[in-house]
């Protein structure tokens, strides 16, 4: 992702310019929450031979903070639900911050923009 911030010494941007911004932020953040959302359904299917609709299941539910809803039954399945956890912890956090930050960067720009320039 290319960082598309302006400088401290530019002006801020317009408003349009801005919903603009934050549109990319949460499309890539939707493909971003989509792939993961993928590894989860492709691992609960290969490794605990779940349906598809229960490997979406877990997967989303476990994306979305809830916990698993089926009962893992082999060691690789308890150890990829352990790990999609921890993953999906990550995943929250940059997620978060990628949806944040153009908010965080427009406030701080315009304390630090001086206008008589």
């Amino acid at each position: 992702m290319i960082i598309d911030y302006e400088h401290r010494r530019q002006r801020p941007l317009s408003r349009s310019q801005f919903l603009q911004r934050l549109f990319r932020r949460a499309g890539f953040a939707a493909l971003f929450i989509g792939g993961a959302l993928g590894i989860g359904i492709v691992g609960y299917h290969q490794l605990e031979q779940l349906s598809w609709t229960d490997s979406f299941l877990n997967a989303s539910m476990i994306l979305g903070g809830m916990g698993p809803v089926n009962e893992m039954k082999t060691e690789a399945g308890k150890i990829f639900a352990g790990s999609y956890a921890l993953f999906s912890g990550l995943v929250f956090i940059a997620v978060t911050g990628m949806l944040l930050t153009p908010f965080a960067h427009r406030l701080l720009h315009r304390f630090h923009y001086d206008s008589d320039k």
